[in-house]
């Protein structure tokens, strides 16, 4: 919001001296004696402004009407009453204020823009547009309204239309701070990144204390796929507010991207350490101790995120892979099917699902989660092998086939698939469909030939099949 460091348009240059000062504490001591005259309009002013700078907005209230009480008519300080009652969220008594005063100077462009501002409070986001358009047809350089109305558009999404606002407030005035920072988020929503960087670059050349412009240049830096320069970036952030979780989280992701895990796991734990309640940094921080192998380590991290989010999948499924690896499948079954009970149109997790029922054995249940994994994946070839292929296993030759052929239609050079349609067809008798298949995937995998010899011992030296091995 604009503020304000004086009354008097005409004399931009703050009053406050020796005298002002001690007449501020003596009107002070006056009020805490119950004294309500206080007619001096000029300490009226500095008290109203040493309140509003301090953010006691409840105190300068009270000042404010007794300004108005000596000069009705002051446009100015009908100004500074909505104001103060847009600091105290009363939106609808501060827009009255705003109105009175346009009443009285209705071209006043500070007025305006401040209308525009209590407006957007309420979300009503085209009058508050409408308020600071009018705003820049009195004065088509405010600085103050173009701003405004580009931080407004920025909420509705429209990037583009912000960016020209900051972007005209830069060209009279290249030193505007704010407009650097809100010109490097508007590129990074319209993915011009190598620009947002340049604007925040800006920004903190002038204000290098700004740990969330350094925070949001990591941010820009990582979709850059430039991880060690977001590292940095989050580094500045963590050195100006060490308390900031959001920076410690993400430069955990950065640093995993970098494949530096130990790293990222204790960028993870510091996240933690300042939020406790961060579900994706328990999450990340199990995937993290998943990659290195430290499984226990993981199953407890992805714990600890479903105690806070009992409905956070991605929790669900990982602790179900790493139950998985530790050879528990039942535990590891039973994340997955919480896992689907909550998104149930998860492919991956069908997937899962079907693995581990294979692996318990529980073969039509196994069958299901295939259904559902194809129906959802159509094109997913290796899922019409493992169907295809465990359908074969079963026995279920027409099945098989037909899922098969499915998988090679996608994945023609795919190996495996064309071994197992070959055994089908050796189960269905077809004996020269059955060789052509074992053909083909030796051709495209010649150690498939060990895998045979191992799985059909009795057929390695027939007449028909010897050739095929010794190639």
């Amino acid at each position: 919001m604009p503020g304000f460091d004086h009354f008097d348009d005409d004399d931009p240059r703050p009053r406050s001296n020796r005298q002002s000062d001690e007449d501020f504490r003596r009107f002070r001591e006056q009020l805490r004696n119950g004294e309500r005259d206080i007619n001096n309009t000029e300490a009226l002013e500095e008290i109203i402004q040493f309140y509003f700078e301090h953010e006691h907005f409840e105190e300068a209230l009270p000042f404010v009407e007794r300004l108005l009480t000596f000069e009705p008519y002051n446009a100015d300080a009908w100004q500074r009453k909505g104001m103060i009652l847009n600091n105290l969220f009363r939106y609808e008594d501060a827009l009255g204020c705003y109105d009175h005063a346009l009443s009285l100077n209705p071209t006043d462009a500070e007025i305006l823009v401040n209308k525009g501002i209590t407006l957007d409070n309420q979300n009503r986001v085209p009058e508050a547009l409408e308020c600071f358009e009018s705003a820049l047809a009195v004065d088509p350089s405010h600085e103050d309204a173009l701003f405004h109305k580009g931080v407004t558009l920025e909420k509705q999404d429209r990037f583009e239309d912000a960016l020209q606002a900051f972007s005209k407030i830069l060209d009279a005035n290249p030193s505007h701070v704010d407009a650097w920072y809100e010109l490097g988020y508007c590129n990074d929503f319209l993915d011009k990144l190598e620009e947002s960087v340049r604007c925040y670059d800006e920004h903190l050349r002038k204000d290098p204390y700004n740990y969330n412009a350094w925070y949001n240049r990591g941010i820009v830096l990582n979709r850059l796929g430039q991880y060690s320069k977001a590292v940095s970036s989050y580094e500045y952030a963590l050195a100006i507010k060490e308390d900031f979780p959001a920076a410690w989280y993400n430069m955990g992701n950065a640093y995993a991207n970098l494949e530096r895990l130990h790293d990222a796991i204790e960028a993870y734990k510091k996240c933690l350490h300042y939020d406790a309640t961060d579900v994706p940094a328990w999450h990340n921080l199990g995937n993290a101790y998943e990659e290195l192998g430290m499984l226990k380590e993981a199953v407890s991290s992805f714990t600890s995120a479903i105690k806070l989010d009992a409905k956070h999948y991605e929790s669900h499924f990982a602790r179900g892979s790493c139950y998985e690896a530790l050879e528990q499948p039942k535990k590891a079954l039973a994340d997955y099917k919480k896992a689907l009970a909550i998104n149930n149109e998860y492919p991956q997790l069908w997937y899962a699902r079907a693995d581990v029922e294979y692996n318990l054995g529980q073969y039509e249940e196994c069958l299901t989660s295939y259904r559902m994994l194809l129906k959802l994946d159509p094109e997913n070839f290796e899922g019409w092998y493992d169907f295809g292929d465990t359908l074969q296993e079963l026995g279920r030759k027409k099945e098989s086939l037909e899922a098969l052929d499915r998988c090679l239609s996608i994945a023609p050079t795919f190996a495996a698939a064309h071994y197992s349609k070959g055994k089908a067809l050796l189960q269905s008798k077809d004996r020269n469909g059955a060789l052509q298949c074992f053909a083909k995937a030796f051709e495209l995998d010649p150690a498939i030939r060990d895998i045979f010899r191992t799985e059909f011992p009795t057929l390695v030296s027939l007449r028909d099949v010897a050739p095929l091995l010794k190639k």
